[in-house]
């Protein structure tokens, strides 16, 4: 598989994560850790199909910030909202397999803008 076209896989799996938040984020039976799963999903898989269609070599993580620190280190500059998307990578990690400590309500449809504009943005520079 060439890097353009594992970049496209990685942008049609994002949008299978984008599309399950979009879906069940109106459904108050469908718990944080779940939503906030595949908005970390969908996240992960935006970053490294930015990385890899710029041909940069990223590490197997889950770990946004690392994702973000290596586009960050090679001149690739996202909007300053998107650096926050680190807040995420525990729904990738510790919250899969654990509760969320409760912090009050979160804004689900936070995570979905959020998605959107990452979105947005990788594909404008994917073309």
């Amino acid at each position: 598989m060439t890097r353009p076209e594992r970049a496209a896989m990685l942008l049609r799996k994002a949008r299978q994560d984008e599309l399950i938040l979009e879906r069940l984020l109106g459904d108050a039976d469908v718990d944080d850790e779940t939503l906030g799963f595949h908005a970390q999903q969908a996240a992960e898989k935006l970053l490294k199909a930015l990385l890899c269609y710029l041909g940069i070599d990223f590490p197997r993580t889950h770990d946004l910030s690392v994702l973000l620190e290596l586009l960050g280190s090679q001149g690739v500059d996202l909007r300053p909202e998107h650096a926050s998307l680190e807040r995420l990578t525990p729904f990738g990690t510790t919250f899969r397999y654990d509760e969320v400590l409760s912090e009050g309500s979160r804004d689900r449809d936070f995570w979905l803008g959020w998605i959107r504009s990452l979105r947005k943005v990788v594909e404008s520079r994917i073309g």
